[in-house]
C-alpha cells in the first residue's frame, strides 16, 4: 500500500482557468511570448549550451525552467501521480489546478482595474463551491498550488493602484490549503515548496552521478555572486555585493546579469555555482530566490543575509536546522563592513565545508521535479514530498475532527 495516507482527486476545471491560459500563452505575459516557458509540462525548453557544464548524458535532463512555472508543473504531475484517485468519495485530499500566477500575471502591470485582476479567481471559486465535496467540507480538504510569491495573491484594498489579486483574502478561500514558492510566515494554510530549477532527472542514476559530480567537482572560488543591481532601489544590497565582490576577485566570482544572459539557469551561472563553495543570496522579489536552490543544485552553499529567508520556508523539503547547510551574516553588518563577507567565510574548514556541502547532496533530490511517469527508484522528489504532506495534514485533520466530534 503505497499511498497509506490517502489519494487525491483532481478537479476538471473549465478550460478558461488553465488549459486556455497555455494556450493563449503569447498573451499571458504584456512584454514577451510565455510559450516557450510553459512548454514540455511546464519544464520549458531542452536546455542548450550546457557541453563542458554537464556531462553529455545528463544534458537531455536539463530545462530553461522558468522560477514561476510550479503551477504547470504540479498539474502535469498530478495527472499521472500514483495516488490520484478519480473517485471523489475515495479522496482525502481535493487538487484545484487553478494557475492562479498565470491567470494574473497579464494584469498585474499598466491600466487594468483591480476587477480585472480577481477575475479568474472569482470564477474558479465560484464553480469550485458549487461541487459537492466542497460542500461537505467548506474547502478545508482543498489544495492549491500557486505558482508565485504570495504576495502576489494578497491585495488588501480595491484600489486599482495596489498591487496584485485578493485571490488569498477573499472568503471563500478561508479554509484552502496553498503551496506556494514563498509563503507567509503568518499564515497557516501556506506551505512553501521549492522553486523550480533546471534540472529533472529521468531516474536514479541521473541523480547519483549529479551528487558524485558535485561532491568531486574542484572549486576555484571561495564564494561567488549571481545577480543584476537594481538601480531604481535606493541603497540597493545587491549593488553592495555586486561592488564588494568585484574588490574581491581573488576569493569571489561575479556573474553580473545585467552584462551576462542569466535566463532560467543559465549555463554562465550553473559554472560559477559549481565553481564556488559558497554563494550569496540576497533577497529576491520576496525574501526567497530561485537562485538559492539553483545554487544548492550545484552544491555550493548559500549565504543568507536575511532571517526570512530561510526561516519558516521549506518546511517541509529543508533540514529544521538551517546552519548545518547554510551560513547566514545580517544585512545590517555587511551593510557596516562587507569585508565581514570574507572573513567569516574563510573561518570555515575544509571539513565544515564538505560537512555542509554533504548535507546538501543529501537532501537534493527533495528539490527536484522529476518528469511525470518517471520512476526515481526509492527516492522522493520535490513534488512527492509536498504530496506526502499534503495528504499527512489532511488525514490527520480528518482524525482530529472525529475526536473532537
Amino acid at each position: 500500500r503505497t499511498c497509506k495516507n490517502g489519494r487525491i482527486y483532481v478537479y476538471d476545471l473549465p478550460p478558461m482557468l488553465n488549459k486556455d491560459l497555455l494556450e493563449n500563452c503569447h498573451d499571458i505575459d504584456p512584454w514577451s511570448s510565455r510559450c516557450t516557458a510553459v512548454s514540455n509540462g511546464g519544464f520549458g525548453p531542452p536546455a542548450t549550451g550546457l557541453s563542458g557544464v554537464v556531462p553529455a548524458n545528463l544534458t537531455p535532463a536539463w530545462y530553461w525552467t522558468d522560477m514561476y512555472a510550479a503551477e504547470v508543473i504540479y498539474h502535469d504531475r498530478m495527472n499521472s501521480y500514483k495516488c490520484r484517485t478519480l473517485d471523489r468519495n475515495q479522496a482525502t485530499a481535493f487538487y484545484i489546478p487553478f494557475y492562479a500566477g498565470l491567470a494574473v500575471g497579464k494584469f498585474l502591470w499598466f491600466n487594468y482595474t483591480s476587477k480585472h485582476r480577481d477575475f479568474h479567481a472569482a470564477e474558479m471559486l465560484s464553480w469550485v463551491s458549487n461541487q459537492d465535496p466542497w460542500k461537505k467540507s467548506n474547502g478545508s480538504d482543498h489544495f492549491i498550488m500557486l505558482g508565485r510569491l504570495t504576495w502576489d495573491f494578497r491585495r488588501l484594498t480595491d484600489d486599482n493602484g495596489e498591487w496584485g489579486t485578493k485571490f488569498i483574502y477573499m472568503p471563500l478561500m478561508k479554509n484552502v490549503l496553498r503551496l506556494a514558492v514563498e509563503k507567509s510566515q503568518w499564515d497557516d494554510l501556506e506551505i512553501s515548496i521549492p522553486y523550480p530549477t533546471s534540472f529533472h532527472p529521468r531516474s536514479e542514476p541521473d541523480i547519483r552521478q549529479w551528487q558524485t559530480l558535485i561532491r568531486t567537482r574542484k572549486r576555484s572560488s571561495l564564494f561567488t555572486f549571481v545577480g543584476a543591481t537594481r538601480k531604481k532601489i535606493r541603497n540597493d544590497f545587491r549593488g553592495v555585493l555586486m561592488n564588494y565582490c568585484k574588490t574581491e576577485s581573488a576569493a569571489c566570482r561575479v556573474v553580473d546579469c545585467s552584462v551576462a544572459r542569466c535566463y532560467d539557469g543559465a549555463p554562465a551561472i550553473l559554472e560559477a555555482f559549481l565553481d564556488s563553495d559558497f554563494c550569496l543570496q540576497p533577497k529576491g522579489d520576496g525574501f526567497t530566490r530561485r537562485s538559492a536552490f539553483d545554487c544548492m543544485l550545484a552544491g555550493s552553499i548559500p549565504v543568507f543575509f536575511w532571517r526570512g529567508s530561510f526561516e519558516y520556508q521549506y518546511e517541509w523539503h529543508l533540514p529544521r536546522d538551517a546552519l548545518t547547510y547554510s551560513v547566514f551574516i545580517d544585512h545590517g553588518n555587511v551593510r557596516n563592513d562587507t569585508s565581514i563577507i570574507r572573513n567569516v567565510l574563510e573561518k570555515f574548514s575544509r571539513e565544515d565545508i564538505e560537512k555542509m556541502r554533504e548535507k546538501i547532496i543529501d537532501f537534493l533530490p527533495r528539490l527536484l521535479y522529476s518528469r511525470s511517469n518517471t520512476d526515481l527508484g526509492s527516492v522522493e522528489d520535490a513534488f512527492d514530498v509536498a504530496m506526502d504532506g499534503v495528504l499527512r495534514r489532511f488525514k490527520q485533520q480528518k482524525m482530529d475532527t472525529k475526536l473532537k466530534g
